[in-house]
């Protein structure tokens, strides 16, 4: 719905009408005055008309032809026309009688719609092949936006046939309605008084400005069909607009009528579904005095700290509104609907210039380009007449307004035809001249038209109203470039213009920045921003939450939250998500992250410098341990080699070996092979070594604790009774060593179970089950520590090799290391624990090797003198120890 203009535009009627003479008297006097002043009059015609040519080009031949009548044109088919012709003048509230109503101010943009009806007509019937052979008449009479008002012409359209009765009658099937169909009227309040009385008839009626979208139930208005877009598309529309420049925080203000409830509604609706919080909605009256609730309205604006209004509102309530606007000095972002878009009250109010920016909805619309030549032409015609004629003014007071809506056009001269040159009217006149062309193409399929002749004839068939509807609801045209036709709930397929407003040199000028067909474009460079910068203004209640944070709303409106991080293992998923996301089984992230990854996996690589130093060490153990065995090799067989266990001492420094070259499965990208031998073979190999120390350990005890038997006993435990221990106890080892690979999960399995709650890791063999790896790594160390039993007391021969010396402190070497090892295992680091079994085995290694072997390599390379068998004949041939003092005594 839309509200016409005020007072500003009456000023182009009225000016001229002052100018003019009345009617000369009988003196000559008079006579002589009225005929200067006609000729001044011809004069003046003959210019504007050689100004029209010269500006326009050549007029149609049929302008010659038109009539001065502008309100009604006889015809064979009859259209009725309501539009807002004069404004009202009378109090409603004072109303005691019907007819005790007043519109007695001409309404210039009511009367501009008017006109465009009748040059539409005009124009239609000077097109042969539209409706051919028939013509097509009208009547305009004043609604003055009133619902009193507009009754009187309704019911006249309704009267049978060009009688004044309206009869009652059981069925109106065949009744001949006085007009076949209606255009009008201007707004969506009046619109629905008469919509359902049209209805019922089903009159054709079609609105060129009617927005409300209540007018698309069909059940209630089923005869209505309108040239302009619904509100429900303005609503959409701005909501696009709001979103396309990131508002989300605005106030909604409507006028306290149908139009301006239902958009307000309407658009609140839609901006919650788009996540755009409307701060506050407020009414302004028009039946009262709006000043005191637009006041309140204001301070609420101001509360609320929205930098962006929408104003769903007839003209009236809004210039009342601006007006307080200009005086509290209050500057925003408005956004106008169609009704006060182009308000010509509106953009002539002193100091609108200072509002900041308004961004406004009209009508999207198509030039109709010879109407400003035919009202040229018109109103010359018109006056020239009635200087000619001399007729006095109709008295509106003694003239029904059913037979003259506009009593004061009797004063129309060329001098007003300015009205159909403003914006708004240049930009709503197509609506207008687009719903008669609709009812003249309905027509022509239902008459049976073809370019030359209709089947049907008004004037020997008769035509209903209800015959002509389905026709408009199908009809289908292209008119001045655009494409006009109607959906099942009587809208067009028509969409927005939208405008800014442009303040320059205290004028209002409006500058296309866009268009709405179902999805608005917007160029926003031809925008100019009246804020400090010239930047787009913003309007939120909060900042938007960075990358990784959620919104945690607080209060009623969701516009309104606090930002909250994701932890670890969470994420934002959308950008209004309201809690963070849980990772996925398998994936982790970061403190704020937008999104989970799959871990990634380090390990020990051969490049790493803890790698290389303890492959170093490595490799330098392993040369010594080499050493060592050429040095036994090549004295095989010695006294010496034999006490230290013959082949057994082989095939112990062997594994020694072999346990420091199975540290390579530590080291490099694990698998489930290297994983299932890391842990057995890092037990194993020292256990042949500890066996086999332990078997000279119970030979050393055979001796020194049995003396009387040592000798019998002897030859068994350095024969097969040694192979017997080591055995015994390497089978053991690896019983629990498979145990431990049984129960042990594969990496593949142990990386599947593992909970993520990280990004990156270090990936170690896994050691599981604790209990089977304590008791490989117990056993080892059950062994060394019976070792150390056996041999801390023993007592030392005299003037013969110590061989317990170095099997206790070899033992006590390597239990001491793996006790240190295992409080510092458990608090280490995935990385740390691999590396600190591998400085352990090393270590326990080096005490084997350096505390078992060292003593004899010296031995052998420093003394081998020392190596006979009598220097080891306690250990040989069990001869017993003799103690210090027998050695004293002799």
């Amino acid at each position: 719905m839309a509200h016409g203009q005020g007072p500003a535009d009456q000023a182009a009627i009225r000016t001229h009408s002052i100018s003019v003479s009345r009617p000369p008297g009988k003196t000559l006097f008079r006579a002589a005055l009225l005929l200067l002043l006609r000729m001044a009059m011809q004069w003046t015609l003959l210019a504007f008309c050689l100004l029209l040519k010269g500006g326009h080009g050549e007029n149609p031949q049929w302008f010659k032809n038109i009539s001065t009548n502008l309100f009604r044109s006889p015809g064979d088919i009859l259209l009725g026309g309501l539009f807002p012709i004069n404004q009202l003048t009378s109090n409603l509230s004072q109303r005691a009688e019907p007819d005790d109503i007043h519109c007695n101010s001409v309404d210039a943009y009511g009367l501009a719609m008017a006109l465009v009806m009748k040059y539409t007509v005009d124009e239609i019937n000077a097109t042969p092949d539209l409706l051919p052979d028939v013509t097509l008449g009208f009547e305009s009479h004043d609604c003055c936006r009133q619902p009193a008002v507009i009754m009187k012409p309704t019911l006249r359209f309704l009267t049978t046939g060009s009688s004044d009765e309206l009869e009652v009658k059981c069925n109106y099937t065949e009744y001949m309605t006085h007009v076949t169909a209606v255009i009008g009227p201007c707004n969506s309040e009046i619109a629905a008084v008469i919509g359902k009385l049209l209805g019922f008839f089903l009159m054709p009626q079609v609105s060129y400005r009617a927005t409300s979208d209540e007018f698309s139930d069909k059940s209630q208005y089923p005869s209505f069909v309108r040239t302009v877009p619904s509100d429900r598309w303005q609503a959409a529309a701005m909501v696009q607009l709001l979103t396309e420049f990131d508002w989300n925080w605005v106030a909604v203000i409507g006028s306290e009528d149908e139009y301006g409830k239902q958009g307000k509604q309407q658009l609140s609706s839609l901006a919650s579904d788009a996540n755009i919080c409307v701060a506050y909605e407020g009414l302004i009256p028009i039946y009262g005095d709006p000043v005191p609730m637009i006041r309140e309205i204001l301070d609420r604006i101001k509360e609320t700290k929205v930098g962006v209004v929408v104003l769903f509102t007839v003209s009236q309530a809004t210039t009342a509104f601006f007006k307080e606007v200009i005086r509290v000095n209050m500057t925003a972002v408005w956004v106008a609907s169609t009704a006060w878009a182009l308000n010509s009250d509106l953009i002539t109010l002193p100091g609108i210039e200072t509002i900041g920016t308004v961004l406004a909805f009209a009508d999207m619309t198509q030039p109709v380009s010879l109407l400003s030549p035919y009202v040229q032409v018109l109103f010359a015609k018109l006056e020239k007449e009635r200087l000619q004629q001399g007729t006095p003014q109709p008295s509106s007071s003694s003239t029904s307004p059913l037979d003259n809506p506009c009593p004061e056009c009797w004063n129309l001269s060329s001098l007003n035809a300015s009205i159909v040159d403003t914006e708004l009217v240049q930009r709503t006149a197509f609506s207008v001249y687009a719903a008669i062309y609709s009812v003249a193409h309905a027509l022509h399929d239902t008459l049976g038209c073809s370019a030359s002749k209709c089947s049907r004839h008004p004037r020997s068939n008769r035509i209903y109203p209800w015959q002509v509807l389905p026709k408009l609801q199908k009809v289908s045209l292209t008119l001045n470039g655009a494409h006009i036709e109607f959906d099942v709930q009587g809208n067009p397929s028509i969409g927005y213009d939208l405008v800014v407003w442009i303040f320059q040199n205290n004028t209002v000028t409006f500058r296309d920045i866009g268009t709405f067909i179902r999805n608005i474009t917007i160029n926003k460079q031809s925008i100019p921003w009246h804020t400090g910068n010239s930047v787009v203004p913003t309007s939120t209640c909060s900042s938007d939450c960075q990358a990784g944070q959620v919104r945690i709303v607080k209060g009623f409106h969701s516009c309104c939250f606090d930002c909250i991080d994701c932890k670890e293992g969470t994420y934002q998923n959308k950008t209004d998500d309201v809690q963070c996301t849980s990772c996925p089984s398998g994936q982790w992230s970061t403190l704020r992250s937008t999104g989970c990854v799959l871990p990634t996996y380090t390990y020990l690589t051969w490049k790493s410098y803890e790698s290389i130093g303890l492959a170093l060490a490595g490799a330098l153990l392993l040369a010594c341990q080499a050493g060592v065995g050429f040095v036994l090799f090549k004295h095989r067989g010695t006294a010496l080699v034999s006490a230290a266990g013959g082949p057994l001492s082989g095939l112990s420094l062997i594994c020694l070996m072999g346990g420091c070259v199975s540290l390579v499965l530590f080291v490099g990208q694990p698998d489930d092979t290297a994983c299932r031998l890391q842990q057995p073979l890092n037990a194993v190999f020292p256990t042949v070594t500890l066996s086999t120390i332990l078997a000279i350990s119970l030979q050393i005890v055979c001796v020194t604790e049995f003396p009387e038997r040592a000798p019998t006993h002897l030859e068994n435990l350095r024969g097969p009774g040694k192979w017997v221990v080591v055995l015994a106890c390497c089978g053991l080892q690896m019983g629990l060593c498979g145990w431990f690979m049984k129960e042990g999960p594969s990496l593949t399995r142990y990386v599947a179970s593992l909970e993520v709650n990280f990004l990156t890791r270090f990936l170690s063999c896994p050691v599981e089950p604790v209990l089977n790896f304590g008791l490989m790594l117990g056993f080892n160390g059950l062994l060394s520590l019976i070792s150390f039993m056996c041999t801390f007391m023993a007592m030392k021969p005299v003037k013969q090799y110590n061989l317990a010396r170095d099997i206790t402190i070899s033992s006590l070497a390597y239990c001491v290391t793996w006790v240190i090892f295992i409080p510092i295992y458990a608090g280490l680091s995935d990385k740390d624990k691999s590396i600190a079994q591998i400085v352990v085995t090393l270590l326990s290694n080096i005490a084997l090797s350096g505390a078992y072997y060292g003593p004899k390599c010296y031995l052998l390379v420093k003394h081998p003198d020392l190596n006979t068998p009598d220097y080891f004949r306690t250990f040989l041939e069990g001869a017993p120890p003799v103690p210090p003092e027998e050695t004293q005594d002799k």
